[in-house]
């Protein structure tokens, strides 16, 4: 059952259903011509049907692993960048304790993450954590020479061998890499490496179905079936039909087209929950690494409410009109707080007493949502009731597709991402890499 709703009535006054309603056509196409795998990109669409064709034994075997991950390791590291880290983390962001990092329950390892910077104060931080508590690491890299987690894994596998023995280190290292080339895949069939592969036709931002992104949320301790059961429900219904009456991936790809093509070229990624924080950030990454292309794509920001109403909220309610807000509510809470009552009243708070937290918290979301569509901002919502596995799985899914379809629309391709080796090409020449002598020279011209 697909649990999650798309309303898009604050966008109606800035364009028509019918403005919306005539991308139908074009969208029936691309839907056709993702499922079957003729468009641009076409290489890599194994995660259309991926929420179908993932394994039994795979997910056992992940299951397994990540087991023996909790039982060795009161930490656990995942090394990777953009893709190969961020889903994951949006998971288990979402679905733990707002202070996990505090708790000491001892039943599930807490999770870092290396390789998504060059900070060498990060690192060094990392390091001294590492010095007093048991753990293991995952490296995720096609490659294995993408800069940052090759840096991050080679430090953090020196630390690891040094503390362990290089034998036992090597129990403690799962690589997650090409199914037969590259730097991490020689490695690890070298030291004898546990391994994953990363599918060929799945690119990293659209590889939380993966082991990339299912092992480290197995080890973080959530349930992985139930996650791949969510996605799995919004495939089938994206396999059923493209009606925007019916299908809220072609609704919410249309809407948004409809305002960009109105002006409105940079949308918000709202949430009022402080876990999906990082959901925010995958999303970001998901759309601007592929919508971003030929001087075309819609920009995506996101902020935090209702903590960025307190600094943000200033130019969404009066800055430059060129902005659209997509309102990711959540209907329930995990837990129950309610406020108290005060003898005294000194904050004025006492007709809120015996609300929920959440109630608060669903009127500063209504709220907000009226004063920045009375300040020409408009607003999508989506809602799902509760943020648990199956819910993440459909809006993984939801916004994949939606992604996939938007792309298409603007005439790029979502799968690829050439502008992101210009700075690779810029830095490779700075740090004087072998085989860019060329790109030195030309380079120091510019800086000096």
């Amino acid at each position: 059952m697909i649990n999650l709703n798309l309303n898009i009535d604050k966008v109606l006054d800035f364009v028509s259903f019918n403005e919306i309603e005539s991308f139908q056509p074009e969208i029936d196409k691309h839907f056709k011509t993702l499922f079957n795998k003729t468009g641009k990109g076409k290489n890599f669409l194994g995660w259309i049907n991926l929420p179908s064709e993932i394994d039994k034994n795979l997910i056992k075997d992940i299951e397994s692993d990540a087991k023996k991950m909790r039982e060795i390791a009161d930490v656990f590291v995942v090394i990777g960048i953009g893709g190969s880290y961020l889903g994951a983390r949006a998971v288990i962001e979402a679905l733990s304790h707002n202070f996990n990092n505090l708790l000491e329950t001892g039943k599930n390892p807490l999770i870092l993450f290396a390789g998504q910077n060059i900070g060498e104060d990060y690192l060094a931080d990392l390091l001294d954590i590492l010095d007093k508590k048991d753990y293991a690491i995952t490296v995720i890299s096609k490659s294995g020479t993408t800069t940052e987690p090759a840096i991050a894994f080679r430090i953090i596998k020196n630390h690891l061998e040094n503390k362990y023995g290089k034998q036992e280190a090597k129990n403690r290292i799962i690589a997650i890499t090409d199914k037969e080339k590259g730097a991490l895949k020689e490695l690890s069939e070298k030291e004898g490496y546990k391994t994953y592969i990363v599918p060929d036709d799945v690119g990293g931002r659209y590889s939380v179905l993966t082991p990339v992104g299912l092992l480290p949320i197995a080890v973080a301790g959530f349930d992985i079936k139930k996650l791949i059961t969510g996605a799995f429900e919004m495939l089938q219904l994206n396999e059923a039909t493209s009606s925007m009456g019916k299908n809220p991936v072609a609704l919410y790809a249309a809407t948004r087209n409809a305002l960009y093509n109105k002006g409105k070229t940079t949308e918000i990624m709202v949430n009022y929950q402080p876990t999906l924080f990082y959901l925010t950030e995958w999303w970001k990454q998901l759309y601007g690494e592929s919508e971003g292309k030929e001087n075309k794509g819609i920009f995506p920001a996101g902020v935090s409410f209702t903590t960025d109403l307190h600094s943000m909220g200033q130019y969404i309610q009066e800055g430059l009109r060129n902005i659209f807000e997509t309102v990711l509510s959540v209907k329930n809470s995990k837990r129950d707080l309610r406020i108290p009552e005060d003898k005294k009243n000194l904050d004025k708070l006492n007709y809120l007493a015996g609300e929920k937290i959440n109630y608060v918290n669903k009127m500063a979301e209504t709220g907000t949502m009226l004063a920045h569509v009375d300040g020409d901002v408009p607003n999508i919502r989506i809602t799902i009731p509760k943020i648990d596995e199956e819910n993440l799985g459909q809006l993984i899914y939801f916004f994949e597709m939606a992604c996939a379809v938007s792309g298409y629309i603007l005439g790029v391709n979502p799968f690829n991402q050439p502008g992101v080796e210009a700075y690779k090409k810029n830095m490779f020449a700075l740090l004087g890499k072998p085989g860019f002598e060329k790109e030195t020279n030309e380079i120091l011209k510019k800086v000096n």
